[in-house]
């Protein structure tokens, strides 16, 4: 204010006597006042900036972007430090919008859990007699609503099929609502349920139904094959002249198949998966190598599920030796039998369920039949033994030899 007069003083052709300078000091208050009012207005408009900015925090923070949000925050506060009590809230600041998204979520959960209650009560007050589905535009040929429910619920069970393709199960619930209905029949996921676990899966608790017992325990996957790649480094022998030994890098690949009867295919080879997956679709393949056997689950104390099997070369029929002279005897060689015994736990890996098997034991069992003795011989578990990741075939499953 004093500043503000004396400049208005020293200007020129201003007098400074006393009479003059009362008209002075009036006129010298007007700047003055209009100085405060534009700083007043320039709080208000930080303090408003300062809102807009906090608000806008607390949107990305409900919204997940954490980072934006933290951002907005420090610049609403470099602003107004105590911005955060001076906003009157319409809503409430913990997200109204957040608890109202959570609701709608859980009430879709609760709609998605009574899905198969509330088709079937649709489909019970359409008409008085109950039809699966009914055709969108009218057809001059029979349509698949005519056939009665034990024909479709055997059409379902052959899409399962013997091999447990409940993929193509949960696609056909798609189609409409009496389809969903019959995709979620509790005998078809019990039966299944059975094919896997056998007799220890005859209790229910601690699940809510079989579908969603199949679902969630652990169990290996028979759409696809579990594959293996290792390699490795090895010496070679020394040239003739001796001025330098080879490398050999060595690379193979073990392939295991799971079948819902409880049967198991191990190959190993250096062939790649494009050639070597196709021969592994049947049991009846006529490769060479191949090793045939049974596995079952076992589900430990410690809660984590394992893989035994026994594995085994597929016998083959020896010719029988004519010789030629008539006293000729040939000391015959000690026949034996040679089996694996393997041990692998059943991981997740990722966002695949079951996709995933770590070796545990590795061994080999030669009996002699002549005294039935065993020689078991075990191989240590070290990086050579890499475990084995699951691929999907889509061809394993795409033909149906018998039903459920």
């Amino acid at each position: 204010m004093f500043r503000a007069q004396w400049m208005f003083e020293l200007a020129p052709g201003m007098s400074s006597s006393g009479l003059e300078s009362l008209p002075c000091r009036a006129s010298s208050r007007g700047p003055g006042v209009k100085s405060v009012d534009a700083r007043g207005k320039h709080e208000i408009a930080k303090e408003e900036k300062a809102k807009e900015l906090f608000l806008k925090a607390v949107e990305e923070e409900q919204n997940g972007a954490l980072y934006e949000a933290i951002k907005f925050y420090r610049l609403a506060m470099q602003l107004v430090p105590d911005i955060e009590f001076k906003i009157t809230y319409t809503r409430s600041p913990d997200g109204d919008g957040v608890g109202k998204r959570c609701v709608e979520d859980n009430k879709e959960d609760e709609k998605m859990a009574d899905l198969l209650s509330d088709f079937q009560q649709q489909l019970t007050l359409q008409e008085s007699s109950v039809k699966l589905c009914q055709p969108e535009v009218d057809v001059s040929q029979t349509h698949i609503s005519v056939l009665p429910m034990e024909v479709l619920m055997y059409i379902f069970r052959w899409v399962v099929s013997s091999d447990l393709d409940l993929r193509s199960l949960e696609q056909l619930s798609l189609v409409c609502r009496g389809f969903y209905i019959c995709a979620r029949d509790p005998e078809i996921w019990h039966q299944v349920c059975l094919k896997i676990w056998g007799r220890s899966c005859n209790k229910l608790v601690p699940y809510a139904s079989w579908r969603e017992m199949f679902l969630e325990r652990p169990r290996v996957r028979f759409d696809g094959v579990y594959i293996s790649k290792t390699k490795y480094i090895r010496q070679g022998e020394q040239s003739l002249d001796g001025f330098y030994r080879a490398w050999h890098q060595v690379e193979y690949y073990r392939y295991l198949r799971f079948f819902p009867d409880g049967q198991v295919m191990m190959l190993t080879t250096p062939e790649d998966p494009q050639s070597i997956v196709p021969r592994l679709r049947t049991k009846n393949t006529r490769t060479d190598a191949i090793l045939l056997g049974h596995y079952r689950l076992s589900q430990e104390t410690d809660n984590q599920t394992k893989v035994f099997a026994v594995i085994m070369k597929k016998k083959e029929e020896k010719p029988i030796d004519y010789h030629k002279y008539r006293y000729f005897r040939r000391v015959p060689a000690q026949e034996t039998d040679h089996s694996f015994h393997v041990g692998l736990q059943l991981c997740s890996s990722g966002r695949q369920r079951f996709n995933k098997l770590v070796w545990i034991h590795h061994s080999c069992h030669i009996t002699y039949k002549s005294t039935g003795e065993t020689a078991i011989t075990t191989f240590d578990i070290d990086k050579m033994y890499t475990p084995l990741f699951f691929a999907r075939v889509k061809s394993f499953t795409a033909f149906s030899e018998k039903p459920l």
